[in-house]
């Protein structure tokens, strides 16, 4: 008979944002484990709480599978002995393997024959397995971890309490100097310890101690009450999924109460107060059903529904603070010019070895006037450029922003407006930081995403130069993620840009600033392959194989919207009949051409059939059509060309020792070549 298992690590209030990732961290080891151990499991249930990192297993078998198992012996020629009998080494064998001569077989591997056996290996009891769990209870990582007492145990907080229950069973461990039993405990202040009996009497026995021990229940009962909340009052209260689950890892017991604020503050940015109520308490704003704030809020108590209009209070008193403060902040800086803002960026140092934020500011106004050159810019669009990267980090020295990181960019675009510069600079402003994530909002305007590249690409290349470049999980100045920002943004406005070239370029920049620690080439190298690797990353995300992947990435990719695209293409194509042959066909063309890149033009006088002249001639269309074609219409191109390129091949000696047919030859598929390489390495896709 099947029987539960119930693991429960107890420690002090850990940080909410590492709670859902913990708990799924030791569902997955738990999963491994019995795995490895080749024990049946139903399902794996997890539960969480401030204070708790739950599993339960749901009906484990209670001992492992019987395996057969093989064993190899010695080859037959040493099985036997002069006599025909059974030889010392045979029979040490079967001694050694638990059984008899009479359970032998013989199987031949490379022409010898070995002495095999097969035998039944009973499974252990799943009980006298189960204390292993200790070892997952200390291997666990996480983000941040403490000492605690004289134990040399890290770990997230310190443990408390442990349970680990096998129906009735304890199954006996210690972690830390906390020995496992059947006792939880409840809510800190409403409940107690209790006995859980049995695995299945968990959820039960803690919500007797009000523990809602189920984190989607908790956040369940969040959802309902706030619902509650909106059809009494007839207010909106958006459903915020981050807020809402860093909410519920802060409760064990889940009561939704609101509170107000007075209407004054109401005239301050809406930004300020949503940022308040979010990020400094945690309280869901309100909204009315035009979307106007409302003097509200939404917050969530730890604990039952006494005495809650104390609780209103207190929540009140906090906020009204906030918000005072913020005031204070806001008036003070509408005292403040862009101009008096942007002269005390001088005193403020980006890195100590890069200079201060005026001195990058003026690094960046190169690259952005730079990408706008190659995207062929008019002169009256760069008035914009000029504007925006004279003034674009002014609010990092706001009140407003010193308070709240999280408004730096936006709070600079309400003070631009305020300050009147035109709304192009100011969303500019705004965007510059996007994405602030990697799945991130992109900048929805041309100059705010050539500025927000600019900026990315400024702060990749200057850091190389100064040989500060991320390794392993080690990237203290996020450059990866200004990486990816750069290449999402290149992808989603189509910028062709020749990107190896911008990056040359961008480098160049830098060293002329002084920053050289790398030689100039070296840096390039660093940042291509940086970016290479970002690119990578993105088109994994679109499910492209790996070896397409390596096809068009491999090279030196240059035009990211094209390389992005032909992945897409290629991979969409690679089940078509036509494929294989064309890739085949071109891979032929590229390996015999990268060794003779140096050649004259093709003369077409020295051809001496006609399928030189044919292949010539689609080479010619080619050249003509590859600027305005589609990739798609590329890569039907090619695989129009393949039987031209086969009869070729076919009819055609291209060393020949004539050497001046064999140069023309040779120039005639270096120039076909030239295309095929700026698609895609051909030689790195897989199709045998």
């Amino acid at each position: 008979m099947n029987k539960d298992f119930l693991l429960e690590i107890g420690l002090e209030e850990m940080p909410a944002k590492y709670i859902t990732a913990s708990v799924e961290q030791l569902k997955e080891r738990a999963a491994d484990w019995f795995k490895e151990k080749k024990i049946a499991v139903e399902a794996i249930q997890t539960y969480s709480s401030p204070r708790r990192l739950t599993i339960l297993a749901k009906n484990v078998a209670t001992k492992q599978e019987d395996q057969i198992e093989e064993a190899k012996g010695p080859a037959k020629k040493i099985a036997f002995d002069e006599n025909g009998d059974w030889s010392k080494a045979a029979q040490g064998f079967a001694r050694s393997q638990g059984v008899t001569p009479d359970d032998f077989t013989f199987r031949e591997i490379k022409g010898v024959e070995y002495i095999y056996i097969k035998k039944e290996v009973k499974g252990l009891k799943t009980l006298d397995l189960l204390s292993e769990f200790q070892k997952i209870v200390t291997d666990m990582t996480f983000p941040v971890s403490m000492h605690w007492a004289d134990c040399d145990l890290r770990y997230i907080r310190p443990i408390k309490w442990l349970i680990a229950l096998f129906d009735t069973e304890i199954i006996p461990f210690e972690v830390a100097g906390v020995k496992t039993g059947n006792e939880t405990r409840g809510h800190r202040f409403l409940g107690k310890s209790a006995v859980v009996k049995t695995p299945s009497d968990y959820e039960k026995v803690l919500l007797e101690q009000f523990v809602v021990v189920d984190a989607e229940a908790r956040k369940d009962a969040i959802r309902e009450q706030i619902a509650e909340i909106e059809t009494i009052q007839n207010w909106k209260i958006p459903a915020d999924a981050d807020l809402l689950e860093e909410v519920n890892n802060l409760v064990e017991y889940p009561t939704v109460l609101f509170g107000n604020f007075e209407n004054e503050y109401l005239a301050l940015p809406e930004e300020v107060l949503i940022t308040t109520m979010k990020e400094h308490q945690r309280y869901f704003p309100v909204f009315n059903e035009d979307n106007s704030l409302l003097p509200h809020f939404v917050t969530v108590r730890n604990g039952n529904h006494e005495n809650l209009e104390t609780v209103q209070k207190g929540n009140e008193k906090v906020l009204r603070a906030r918000l005072s403060d913020a005031d204070f902040f806001y008036q003070e800086d509408l005292k403040m010019t862009i101009d008096e803002a942007v002269h005390k960026l001088k005193n403020i140092v980006f890195h100590e070895r890069l200079g201060s934020l005026t001195e990058k500011m003026k690094r960046v106004q190169k690259v952005a006037l730079l990408l706008a050159d190659y995207l062929d810019w008019a002169e009256e669009e760069k008035k914009d450029i000029y504007r925006v990267t004279d003034i674009y980090k002014f609010d990092l020295v706001t009140n407003i922003v010193g308070e709240f990181p999280e408004l730096q960019g936006i709070m600079g675009e309400k003070y631009a407006k305020l300050q009147g510069e035109n709304d192009a600079v100011a969303t500019a402003i705004r965007e510059h930081y996007m994405p602030i994530s990697s799945e991130g909002e992109l900048p929805q305007s041309d100059l705010g995403g050539l500025i927000a590249v600019a900026d990315k690409l400024e702060t990749l290349v200057s850091f190389f130069c100064i040989n500060i470049i991320p390794t392993g999980s080690a990237d203290p100045f996020s450059l990866r993620r200004s990486a990816f920002g750069v290449m999402r943004i290149i992808q989603a406005n189509e910028w062709n840009l020749p990107f190896a070239e911008v990056l040359a370029e961008i480098v160049g920049i830098e060293r002329k600033e002084g920053f050289s620690d790398l030689p100039g080439e070296e840096v390039y190298q660093v940042a291509q392959n940086f970016m290479k690797n970002r690119l990578r990353a993105i088109l994994r995300g679109h499910d492209v194989r790996q070896d397409i992947i390596e096809a068009v990435v491999g090279g030196e990719p240059n035009r990211i919207p094209e390389v992005i695209n032909s992945a897409k293409v290629l991979n969409e194509s690679a089940q078509d009949d036509w494929f294989r042959p064309t890739v085949e066909a071109l891979t032929r063309v590229t390996n015999i051409a990268k060794k003779y890149d140096d050649h004259e033009p093709v003369n077409p006088n020295l051809f001496e059939n006609e399928y030189e002249k044919e292949l010539f001639e689609s080479v010619q269309e080619l050249k003509h059509d590859y600027p305005n074609m589609t990739i798609v219409e590329r890569l039907k191109r090619f695989a129009k060309i393949r039987p031209i390129i086969d009869a070729y091949f076919e009819n055609t000696l291209v060393m020949s020792e004539n050497e001046a047919l064999k140069a023309n030859r040779l120039a005639l598929l270096v120039e076909l070549s030239t295309f095929i390489r700026e698609f895609a390495q051909m030689d790195e896709i897989q199709v045998k």
